[in-house]
């Protein structure tokens, strides 16, 4: 009995360090739990609070580039489309609306219609706003909103002077019963370009470039027809 007392108190001791180090470990959970909560807050208040800022930016910047894309307009008016095609005044909230923005010159005639156009580039999702004149169904002008090309290189797509010029007369025509684009928008190589609705690439910058025709021909294909065949819906809206 003697022996196994003496075998015992070691073990009895030995527990105390043991209960230090789950305490210790507890205590850096607690802390590590907390300081966790905190920045979650930290990050959400930031948010919220710049969120308004950020929105009203992104607003701004979307105005300024619709008076790039369609020369000439002195105001401007949203549409939503509809689901059969046709558009409609918005008064409210674009957000998470398929929407599309008349552009008016002084006098209040339609001058044109921006569009905003999406599509994957060399390095992530490319996103463009176009304009669309109606009277000979013409881009007017294109202005880039996001991109992550690659700098010097993908990035010349918004940069290269020449390369912006291809979208100041790029022809959109459709056909005899305007429910299709007679000719759709290519991309061709630089130097190679004949035909008024092809795009002059860029040499280096070939799939970034060529990215810019395919968004711009697939958006076309769809949207232009609706536009000239709804084109009194905008100009109904005209204010001289």
């Amino acid at each position: 009995m003697e022996t196994m007392e003496k075998i015992a108190q070691p073990k009895a001791k030995a527990t105390a360090p043991e209960q230090a180090n789950e305490a210790s470990s507890t205590k850096m959970l607690i802390a590590m739990v907390g300081i966790g909560l905190a920045c979650a807050l930290l990050i959400v208040s930031v948010y919220e609070g710049t969120a308004p800022r950020i929105e009203r930016l992104k607003a701004e910047a979307l105005q300024q580039a619709i008076f790039k894309v369609l020369p000439g307009i002195s105001q401007t008016k949203t549409f939503e489309q509809l689901a059969d095609g046709g558009f409609q005044l918005l008064e409210g909230d674009a957000k998470g609306k398929s929407v599309v923005y008349a552009g008016y010159d002084d006098a209040g005639k339609l001058v044109g219609v921006a569009v905003e156009a999406a599509g994957q580039g060399y390095a992530d999702i490319i996103r463009i706003l176009y304009g669309y004149r109606l009277a000979d169904s013409k881009i007017v002008g294109m202005y880039v909103l996001e991109s992550k090309e690659t700098p010097g290189l993908g990035d010349k797509i918004e940069k290269d002077e020449d390369f912006v010029a291809n979208f100041e007369a790029l022809e959109v025509g459709l056909t005899a019963d305007g429910l299709a684009v007679t000719n759709p928008i290519l991309t061709v190589k630089s130097g190679e370009k004949v035909n008024a609705w092809e795009i002059d690439g860029i040499t280096g910058a070939t799939i970034s470039s060529r990215a810019i025709g395919d968004i711009l021909a697939k958006s076309t294909a769809t949207l232009a027809p609706q536009l000239v065949k709804h084109q009194q819906v905008f100009s109904q809206q005209a204010q001289p």
